[in-house]
């Protein structure tokens, strides 16, 4: 599998990780800033590093979220590991959604 069908398929995995709050995945909302795959010793298994925000610093869900995301990623047969980095730069807003979440949640 070459790198970009893998990165495809760590987006999908990302993607049914839900905002318990909003209807919306975590991906489509716009929380995942990048997704970066690297290979170690040229092993087929990948190490899959993520940097995510979330809505807001006291977001209900900011311990399980994160969690949530690695575990899906980490669950992929390609992947060796995931690790899932929390930043607040740039703040979120509701501008880094896409078009179908906020249309989805009623902004377009």
């Amino acid at each position: 599998m070459d790198k970009k069908e893998l990165e495809n398929r760590v987006i999908e995995a990302i993607k049914t990780c839900y905002d318990p709050e909003i209807p919306v995945d975590v991906y489509e909302l716009g929380l995942i800033y990048d997704v970066s795959l690297k290979s170690i010793d040229g092993s087929e298994l990948s190490f899959v590093d993520v940097l995510m925000t979330l809505t807001s610093p006291n977001c209900p869900v900011a311990e399980s979220l994160p969690m949530e995301v690695e575990n899906k990623v980490r669950h992929l047969t390609e992947v060796e590991d995931a690790k899932v980095e929390i930043t607040f730069e740039p703040p979120w807003t509701k501008d880094m959604m896409s078009e179908e979440a906020q249309y989805e949640l009623g902004f377009m």
